[in-house]
């Protein structure tokens, strides 16, 4: 620590203990800091630009209650100056900081020995929100996108200005918009230190030695300065007003911001509840996803401050929250696991009996809560290598391909990696397509990641934590080779935005609750109205019934994950409509998804075959003048 002190006239009260944190008040600036087992705790300030200290000030141990020492500073000129604390002589940041001084640059590692390079800045600027909302979208309403905020622009083909940057991120928004995107989730965008010394053995014959690897922690999952916006995602000055801006910019074009929080379990919960509550009021941050301790994300649920802030979580036992009245009126809480993620995998790849399990997944919609539904999400395969790749290729990451789980429930479509033949191009083309309906066409809230829909890929890579290049940055570069991946997911977002009953409120309940002749929806076979859920079938008709959601349609669904084709029967119409072809994956020009009012007419309306790995969505709608059809 710099010995040199600049000394500055100042006035010492005692503080108030209710706020933790830097905050204004008419006489001054309160200081209150949680302290632990501490003999001799200081607040040392630093005039901005300057490596000196400009005043050290002790606590004193009379204004001690619990662990909280609370001291007002009268007459400091706080735009001039940077703070940390000082306990038994080791420099620390405050946990509840607005604003980190000295990480301005990603994964420049600073001195540890230099215990004054990073430090706290004050953040007492004010905001003007104009008439910004929060936009409060149904979670049936939803489409998500998680992203990186700097993996997402920093590929130079992102053709932004500010790449890496909230402001990069800025940028994008006329693209996310016009894919379909009304909610964008971020990784960790706190403040966190990305430089760790990691520690991996290494193994020599018998003799075993550890070797410290300095490595950047890309991804952010840890512990940080839980208040402050991540600095070098910054593109200007003021990080603060940039993701300000970024928010009500969001807003503004109909989205949501979403926030990832890692907190492990030493962090205490009312540091956790003081976070969420904070950057609510003074970001109008949408939601968060927590990752957590279960009782605390229970704790979170009820909170009163939060009732209509998204929260998410792996699970959320609503039934006992909501057990009685009153129940509440907007629903904020959803359940963000791994279980679609997995069915769904292995039902793509035609492993046997998965009938059961997929159905129940793209049904599932529980009461009380949303449910987050995703094929793909930062920790594991893109959407891309998990059609490329049976194993995953982490050598990369210097762990000797042991990091990173091994069940990715993937399948290479005959070739490990990149290939050149068109066979397996076309294939792997399909699945992808096969995917996205999966995902899409399930109820719940469907969430993508970042890339996928251009075809982004890892190399193999499903665990880059470490990665701060171009394996885990979005490969702009892929928009124009992969425009048909693009242009198909643009085309399904909308055709489900289009028909509510592919995102009702509630779960469809295999029942005609309404008396209208058939039920909201059902499942077929080669023979209509039997599903036959057999281990060894690999294929399902699903038909959801419009007027459950007030449309006047049908929709049938063909899933055949089987590699031999398969006859669907189909149920019959009301008089007044027939069906229509609006989607189907094994289309061979690329063209998959018909527009709206122009697809083909079925010409046999009871039956009809679907290649292998292949969608089929019909649509039942009023029949057209001068068709004809006929019946097997």
């Amino acid at each position: 620590m710099e010995e040199e002190k600049l000394e500055i006239d100042l006035v010492v009260k005692k503080g108030n203990y209710q706020r933790l944190g830097v905050t204004k008040e008419e006489d001054g600036i309160n200081f209150a800091v949680a302290v632990a087992g501490s003999h001799e705790v200081k607040l040392v300030l630093y005039k901005k630009g300057s490596p000196h200290i400009a005043q050290e000030i002790p606590f004193p141990k009379e204004h001690l209650i619990g662990d909280i020492l609370a001291i007002k500073v009268c007459g400091l000129r706080w735009s001039e100056y940077e703070y940390n604390y000082c306990s038994d002589g080791q420099i620390f940041q405050d946990p509840y900081a607005r604003l980190i001084v000295g990480r301005e640059h990603f994964g420049e590692a600073v001195s540890q020995e230099d215990g004054d390079a990073i430090r706290c800045g004050f953040a007492f600027e004010t905001y003007d929100w104009m008439e910004d909302t929060n936009p409060q979208i149904p979670y049936q309403e939803i489409i998500s996108y998680q992203l990186h905020v700097r993996g997402f622009t920093r590929h130079n083909g992102s053709k932004v200005r500010h790449k890496g940057t909230f402001l990069g991120l800025q940028e994008k928004i006329p693209y996310l918009r016009e894919l379909g995107i009304n909610q964008v989730k971020l990784m960790p965008a706190y403040e966190f230190d990305e430089i760790k010394k990691l520690h991996a053995q290494m193994s020599m014959s018998y003799e075993m030695r550890q070797e410290e690897m300095p490595r950047v922690n890309y991804w952010g999952y840890e512990a940080g300065n839980y208040f402050a916006p991540k600095k070098s995602y910054g593109a200007s000055k003021d990080v603060i007003r940039e993701f300000k801006d970024l928010v009500r910019t969001m807003h503004a074009n109909g989205m949501e911001v979403i926030m990832e929080f890692y907190f492990p379990n030493q962090i205490n919960s009312r540091l956790i509840m003081d976070c969420l509550t904070f950057w609510v009021t003074n970001y109008h941050i949408d939601g968060f996803h927590i990752l957590a301790d279960q009782v605390l994300c229970n704790m979170l649920a009820k909170d009163p401050l939060l009732s209509r802030t998204k929260i998410m979580a792996v699970y959320f036992p609503t039934e006992e929250f909501y057990s009685e009245p009153p129940f509440p009126e907007y629903e904020n809480l959803a359940e963000c696991n791994d279980g679609f993620l997995i069915d769904i995998r292995r039902f793509l790849k035609g492993d046997e009996d998965q009938l059961n399990q997929f159905t129940y997944r793209i049904r599932r919609n529980p009461a009380g809560r949303g449910i987050i539904n995703y094929i793909t999400n930062h920790d594991g395969f893109t959407l891309m290598d998990l059609v490329s790749y049976d194993e995953k290729h982490n050598e990369a990451n210097g762990e000797q391909n042991r990091d990173g789980s091994s069940y990715n429930y993937s399948w290479n479509c005959g070739v490990e990696g990149k290939s050149r033949k068109k066979k397996i191009l076309d294939l792997r083309m399909k699945q992808i397509k096969n995917a996205f309906l999966l995902l899409l066409l399930s109820q719940g809230t469907p969430m993508l990641l970042a890339g996928d829909e251009i075809g982004n890929s890892q190399e193999g890579n499903n665990n880059p934590y470490c990665q701060d290049n171009e394996i885990s940055w979005v490969d702009w570069n892929l928009n124009k080779k992969n425009q048909e991946i693009l242009q198909f997911v643009k085309d399904v977002i909308a055709f489900r935005k289009r028909h509510k009953i592919l995102h009702m409120p509630y779960e469809l309940r295999v029942m005609d609750t309404v008396s209208c002749g058939y039920p909201d929806v059902s499942y077929h076979g080669s023979r209509a109205w039997y599903g036959a859920f057999e281990h060894t079938n690999r294929q399902v008709g699903v038909m959801y019934c419009g007027f459950y959601a007030g449309e006047d349609i049908f929709l049938y669904t063909a899933y055949n994950m089987h590699w031999v084709e398969h006859e669907f029967a189909l149920p019959h119409l009301p008089e007044n409509l027939d069906w229509y072809t609006a989607i189907d994956t094994g289309k061979s020009d690329g063209n998959c998804v018909y527009e709206e009012g122009s697809e083909p007419l079925l010409e046999v309306q009871n039956i009809f075959t679907v290649l292998p790995r292949t969608i089929v969505v019909l649509i039942g709608r009023a029949k057209e003048k001068d068709k004809k059809t006929t019946r097997c």
